[in-house]
């Protein structure tokens, strides 16, 4: 794991969200990253979290993510806004991107809530190159809204909407009919994501990206429909059995084999493994179509081996 980073400063956002501004305690440059991308924060309490970078990737000194506090999380926003303080170390992982800015001469951005956070690079991404952008942004009251003061420099680009004063997006105005070489970039609560995908199910299929805090309520899935893969580990020739009752990344660990993972809901990207041989059933929320459709990797808390043998690049 990376050396630490160094809390230098937290600031009130909006309500009930702050910045969190970390650099290297010895002033070091820390690695590149572009718009999209999260880190991976290990707090003190035992609690790991992916928070999207919302600074200038430009500012190689410096990362700032936006939390939220979530009253009914597991305890990590809390965490942040009630005991880290500036002098504090936090350990990490990342960046990591799996929410990529594709080139394209327009986008279409919404955000809602707290998934502001992974717009904001973007934004001044796509201003730099000239494309053509709006943005739809949307919150539970005005107050609660992060961010607003840096928006306001693009003007009419950007819709601010507080659902208090003027109830749900207007996503069929927006979404309703297809656009042409345009991209459409969504980040926020379960609700709007689903929303966004109805609306878009005429548009080319490359067209949505989407980012997700949690995996969506999914049926509870039958051991009796799954059945028994043999996955071998290219590496060092070992083969691992995983039952039909279990996932493979917790066949994995049973067997004492290290992978990297965090939220097991296939949200995160933690558990990305690359896969040499096998066709996989894919099950994540983080791989596009195209590519799920290469194949090449998967994510070993959710998906499984459509046939009954696969080598991963372990």
């Amino acid at each position: 794991m990376p050396d630490p980073l160094l809390v230098r400063a937290l600031a009130v956002e909006s309500d009930g969200v702050l910045s969190l501004e970390l650099v290297d305690h010895a002033g070091r440059e820390l690695p590149p990253w572009e718009p999209g991308a999260h880190l991976d924060v290990h707090l003190a309490n035992g609690m790991s979290r992916q928070f999207s970078l919302c600074g200038d990737p430009h500012d190689r000194h410096r990362y700032r993510l936006g939390v939220l506090r979530e009253p009914s999380g597991r305890g990590g926003s809390a965490y942040v806004h009630d005991v880290l303080r500036p002098g504090h170390t936090v350990e990490h992982l990342g960046p990591r991107n799996h929410f990529r800015l594709e080139p394209s001469p327009a986008y279409l951005f919404v955000a809602g809530g707290i998934g502001i956070t992974p717009i904001l690079p973007m934004l001044a991404r796509a201003e730099a190159d000239g494309a053509a952008w709006t943005l739809l942004y949307g919150g539970r009251t005005a107050a609660s809204m992060a961010f607003t003061g840096e928006l306001a420099r693009y003007g009419e680009r950007v819709t601010l909407h507080p659902q208090d004063s003027h109830g749900l997006l207007d996503l069929d105005g927006l979404l309703g009919t297809p656009r042409a070489d345009t991209l459409v970039y969504c980040c926020g609560p379960e609700p709007l994501l689903r929303a966004v995908e109805q609306r878009m199910a005429a548009w080319p299929a490359d067209a949505l990206h989407v980012e997700r805090f949690a995996a969506p309520d999914q049926p509870v899935r039958d051991p009796a429909s799954e059945h028994e893969v043999e996955v071998v580990l290219a590496e060092s020739g070992r083969t691992v059995m995983v039952g039909p009752d279990t996932s493979i990344l917790q066949a994995l660990l049973d067997a004492g084999v290290d992978v990297l993972h965090d939220c097991t809901e296939g949200i995160c990207g933690s558990c990305e493994t690359k896969v040499v041989e096998g066709e996989v059933d894919h099950r994540d929320y983080v791989l596009t179509e195209r590519e799920k459709a290469a194949g090449d990797c998967m994510m070993l808390c959710v998906s499984r081996a459509c046939g009954t043998r696969l080598v991963l690049g372990l």
